[in-house]
């Protein structure tokens, strides 16, 4: 199983990365294969609304251009995917936001996201982080996702790079989230042979 977890922050190995490092952390310990990528650095349009996937139903993106073509593979090859934010405004970047607006809109009609298992974070200084959280759900619940949840919400507090890892509280919401990510993840593999998802619907 592997789980792609995508960071919209601009700083490659800011906090939203270490908060994905908490939760991949846990997946790895259970047995499960993680790669965080970062799409936070890249300059990407936001959706044209050209309706082009929705006619193929192929996952491509007629504007890929800029890279998310390979990130959208990386979706459909994965078990399980995490968003994660940093919060700008109280809410998720604008970069963020464009990776998931096209990615939402290229899988749908396809097995990219539909009954796999997606999570959400978020970094932040101070406020903003559960509208944050919300939004990102918002893509996930979309494609009927199987969510898992934590003993709180999921979001971490720090500023300067690295200081979400002096938040006790925090890291033990991530660490959470790992496992039931992970425990979810077994659930999904074992009981798919016994009963398959149904066909998704849009």
């Amino acid at each position: 199983m592997k789980v792609v977890a995508f960071n919209g922050s601009p700083r490659p190995e800011g906090n939203t990365y270490h908060a994905l490092r908490l939760v991949t952390a846990e997946l790895e310990k259970a047995g499960i294969e993680t790669e965080i990528i970062c799409v936070g650095t890249r300059p990407l349009r936001g959706c044209m609304a050209c309706g082009a996937c929705a006619k193929r139903k192929d996952g491509v993106c007629a504007y890929g251009d800029d890279g998310l073509n390979a990130w959208v593979e990386k979706a459909r090859e994965a078990d399980g995917i995490i968003l994660g934010s940093p919060v700008h405004f109280s809410g998720m970047t604008g970069a963020m936001k464009c990776f998931c607006d096209r990615l939402a809109y290229v899988s749908n009609g396809t097995d990219i996201l539909y009954h796999k298992v997606g999570a959400a974070v978020a970094a932040v200084r101070r406020s903003g982080g559960i509208p944050t959280v919300d939004a990102l759900l918002h893509y996930l619940t979309y494609h009927q996702m199987l969510i898992p949840t934590s003993n709180y919400w999921p979001v971490i507090h720090g500023r300067n790079p690295g200081e979400v890892l002096q938040d006790a509280e925090g890291v033990q919401i991530m660490q959470v989230l790992g496992q039931n990510m992970a425990w979810l993840l077994k659930m999904r593999e074992k009981g798919l042979a016994d009963a398959p998802a149904p066909q998704p619907k849009n």
